[in-house]
């Protein structure tokens, strides 16, 4: 679970950041104004992509721990199967 809380603040933060990047250059381009929808879906995008190499590791930590959860998951299962076939 602390895998995934840390890849989604991170995700987060990586948002805000590019957000007020992205506000930022809006304003000094357009005099002090910005579209507000185009800002938030620029944001999105840049924070997307930036979060695909940045944030590698993270995700590999995360998918790494799903994976053994859900083998786990299935190994018991498979053992009350046979248990259950056995009875």
């Amino acid at each position: 679970m602390k895998e995934f809380v840390v890849y989604t603040a991170m995700r987060v933060v990586l948002f805000v950041a590019s957000f007020g990047v992205v506000v930022g250059v809006m304003a000094l381009v357009f005099d002090g104004r910005y579209n507000l929808f185009w800002a938030v879906i620029l944001a999105f995008l840049i924070s997307g992509i930036a979060s695909y190499f940045i944030l590698n590791r993270q995700r590999e930590a995360f998918a790494q721990r799903v994976e053994s959860r859900a083998s786990r998951a299935s190994a018991a299962f498979e053992e009350r199967k046979a248990r259950e076939d056995q009875d």
